[in-house]
């Protein structure tokens, strides 16, 4: 397989460490994801590292802003919940403290919002009390976006 396109470029560790700065310099990344970056582009363990490290000292790589960063973005732009925030700072591999200091940013007052705007979404404005076919409906939702089961099912069968 000559093609150019299937070719995988191995880069020096000074190539590679210039093109790991643009890589963090875009936009917030977790460690996880540069190394694996780093291994994508021929980097070996102990190179890959010492990248590292040296983005993390000047200030290119680092975790609790891309955790602050990700939780904020996750749940203003594609509505998610903090469950599946958590879930998913888990799977890039962000120690707890610094999830849960990212969770705690995001302000109690626009998740009760976000969480009242998305069963309107899924009544169409109708009024409650809703029928046990829509709470289902509401509840699988909200659910799914990550949304905590407590303060679904209060929502839901208040006023009902």
């Amino acid at each position: 397989m000559d093609d150019p396109r299937y070719t995988k470029k191995n880069y020096t560790p000074l190539q590679a460490k210039l093109k790991a700065e643009n890589y963090c310099a875009y936009q917030e990344r977790a460690q996880q994801e540069l190394r694996d970056k780093l291994y994508e582009w021929g980097m070996h363990s102990d190179d890959a590292e010492n990248i590292i490290a040296e983005l993390i000292t000047e200030n290119f790589l680092n975790e609790e802003r891309f955790a602050i960063a990700y939780a904020s973005g996750k749940f203003r732009i594609k509505g998610w919940g903090k469950v599946k925030i958590r879930q998913h700072l888990k799977l890039k591999k962000i120690p707890e403290k610094l999830i849960k200091n990212a969770i705690n940013t995001i302000n109690s007052e626009e998740y009760e919002d976000k969480i009242n705007h998305l069963i309107d979404l899924k009544t169409n404005g109708e009024k409650k009390p809703y029928n046990l076919k829509l709470k289902s409906k509401i509840y699988n939702y909200l659910s799914a976006k990550g949304y905590e089961s407590d303060i679904i099912l209060e929502k839901i069968h208040k006023d009902s």
